[in-house]
């Protein structure tokens, strides 16, 4: 039963990336009009929209439906930082798209040079060359400015995908930082069942699977140090990580 589950699992990945290929052509130009707002939030809330769009069909078309938990926890005029674990590429899909409002992720600059994905991937994200300590800080000051936009940050703080047995790798200080410096509160958001529809270990792998993303009450950073609230904010995932994937 595993041979054939491995089997299928990989034709339907090719069907995964055929899908996403080609419903992203057919989105390219609407993702596109965002540049035309003036005002950029107005913008970003629009590109996020087309984004919403793309992924749930995309997500129809692969049998990955995915269902959002805590949509109460968004408030009208505020924005967030919103950080999210990593276990998977198919995070990535799911984290923009499906935060209410438009946003902004800080992401490797290497990916901004793929032609016409480029130009989407841009316009969604703050590039940062990671082994560059300049480039380090520009992208944080731009997460500042794009917060004072009311534009939410979206972070994944473990820097990379998890490949441990662990809920959670240890967090970068960065997201942490940005909200002592910013005074903006921190939501939370646990990532369920990418892990099962595309295991990090396999390459070319991908099941039909039931996602679920649970975002939790924002937490305000207060008087409590980077270091203070980075820790706070992990205990706080990891506990509703295992809560949820319990009930599995």
């Amino acid at each position: 039963m595993s041979l054939i589950k491995n089997i299928l699992a990989r034709i339907w990945a090719i069907w995964g990336l055929i899908s996403f290929a080609g419903s992203f052509i057919l989105i390219l130009i609407p993702s596109m009009c965002a540049y035309l707002f003036r005002e950029e939030k107005k913008g970003q809330d629009f590109f996020n929209l087309v984004s919403r769009i793309w992924m749930n069909t995309w997500l129809f078309l692969i049998a990955c439906p995915v269902k959002v938990n805590g949509k109460e926890n968004f408030k009208d005029a505020e924005n967030y930082i919103i950080v999210f674990n990593h276990n998977t590429l198919l995070d990535v899909p799911l984290s923009s798209p499906f935060i209410y409002g438009g946003n902004k992720t800080i992401a490797k600059d290497s990916f901004a040079k793929i032609p016409l994905f480029g130009w989407f991937y841009k316009r969604g994200s703050i590039l940062v060359n990671r082994k560059d300590e300049k480039s380090r800080i520009r992208s944080f000051e731009e997460m500042k400015r794009v917060l004072a936009k009311g534009i939410h940050m979206c972070i994944y703080p473990e820097g990379t995908r998890n490949r441990t047995a662990a809920p959670l790798k240890p967090f970068y200080d960065g997201a942490f930082k940005l909200s002592v410096d910013t005074k903006k509160p921190i939501m939370p958001c646990l990532i369920i069942g990418t892990r099962e529809a595309m295991p990090v270990q396999k390459t070319l792998f991908l099941w039909p699977t039931t996602l679920k993303m649970y975002f939790l009450p924002p937490i305000l950073p207060g008087n409590q140090t980077a270091k203070e609230l980075k820790e706070n904010i992990y205990k706080v995932m990891e506990a509703e990580y295992i809560k949820q994937s319990s009930k599995k």
